[in-house]
């Protein structure tokens, strides 16, 4: 009998113990799914007129109550709603972090800055849209930049050109997980919008990315299905020159 209540003990431990968050949010307009014990994938939906709806992701990491987020949804409206749930989930937003000067990135910054949320960029990026009718991140870098969430690191990083002049990554050591946005294509895809494109450095950006960090588990692309480093690998191979 003590055995028997020891094993239900014990089962009752390991059903508690979880890496990774189980709850899904889904409604039309916006999806958050659980990717590890400390990230999030969040979707949002933009209306394109060459390519139809597309579906943007953005990340977030969460530590200590704290969160940081990548890519803002695709207007102030699905931000709010994002904001809403981070609030639900007793969740700090510390930053917000655009990853290139595109609407998939940046359209619904003004409800992140309406909450007094600081937003980083590539410097790049902020000159980009100085003149364009959109907010513009409030705090540049120019190569590299560490943000604290929590007791970790979060790193932003230009490593190169690609998807367009100012692409950046974020990268979450402690899970060993990057965000590559734009400049990162899932598995599979086509080369898609290259109106701001420099086709002739993204192999070899992204080639010096996955170098640079090599240890990495797990990729979210900007659109479509996350995996591991065979993203990395299918985007060089698309753009080899």
């Amino acid at each position: 009998m003590k055995q028997f209540l020891l094993f239900l003990a014990l089962l009752g431990l390991m059903g508690c113990k979880t890496s990774i968050p189980s709850e899904n949010y889904v409604t039309p307009t916006l999806k958050i799914e659980p990717l590890t014990e400390h990230t999030y994938l969040h979707v949002s939906y933009l209306e394109t007129e060459s390519f139809g709806k597309v579906s943007c992701n953005g990340m977030i990491v969460v530590n200590n109550g704290e969160a940081i987020v990548f890519d803002t949804p695709v207007n102030n409206d699905v931000s709010e709603e994002l904001l809403k749930w981070l609030k639900s989930k007793k969740l700090k937003v510390k930053a917000v972090v655009a990853t290139h000067f595109h609407d998939d990135c940046l359209g619904g910054l003004e409800a992140f800055h309406a909450e007094q949320i600081p937003s980083y960029a590539n410097q790049k990026t902020i000159e980009l849209v100085q003149d364009k009718p959109v907010t513009i991140p409030l705090n540049g870098f120019s190569k590299s930049l560490d943000l604290q969430v929590g007791d970790e690191t979060v790193i932003l990083d230009f490593v190169g050109e690609g998807h367009t002049v100012d692409n950046i990554i974020g990268y979450f050591p402690k899970e060993q997980t990057m965000f590559g946005g734009c400049l990162i294509k899932s598995v599979g895809a086509g080369k898609g919008y290259l109106e701001d494109a420099n086709v002739k450095e993204w192999s070899q950006t992204v080639s010096e990315i996955k170098k640079k960090y090599h240890q990495t588990k797990l990729v979210v692309p900007g659109h479509g299905q996350y995996g591991d480093q065979k993203l990395l690998d299918f985007t060089i191979e698309l753009f080899r020159e």
